[in-house]
């Protein structure tokens, strides 16, 4: 009568040595680094939703400036790109902006036609 041997379970835990965390490291950091770069690939590719507005009235629900006609008089020039300093009107910030960022905004001017 032949006797099969049974398998021995061993009850051990896993063990890292130095040799495998010597390893383990640098792959971690190249597979994150990769990553991240691909990550940031991508989503430079991709339109931004971020917020347009970033400190003017941030309490309010909407942003709403009015002027009357009367008011302007021959001519207005207002901010579109949120930048300026001097907001509603326009300082010329969006330059800048548009430098920075890609972006191709310009003020909305209003004028009164000649006569």
């Amino acid at each position: 009568m032949t006797v099969c041997p049974m398998a021995v379970v061993h009850n051990s835990s896993f063990r890292l040595t130095k040799e495998h965390f010597l390893v383990a490291v640098p792959v971690a950091v190249i597979s994150a680094a990769a990553g991240f770069l691909v990550s940031r690939y991508l989503s430079s590719r991709t339109c931004k939703k971020g917020h347009v507005n970033t400190c003017f009235s941030k309490d309010s629900p909407k942003v709403v400036h009015s002027f009357d006609m009367e008011d302007i008089g021959t001519k207005a020039v207002y901010c579109r790109c949120w930048k300026s300093k001097k907001f509603p009107y326009c300082d010329g910030a969006h330059t800048k902006h548009n430098e920075e960022t890609g972006d191709n905004v310009g003020p909305l001017i209003i004028k009164k036609r000649d006569a």
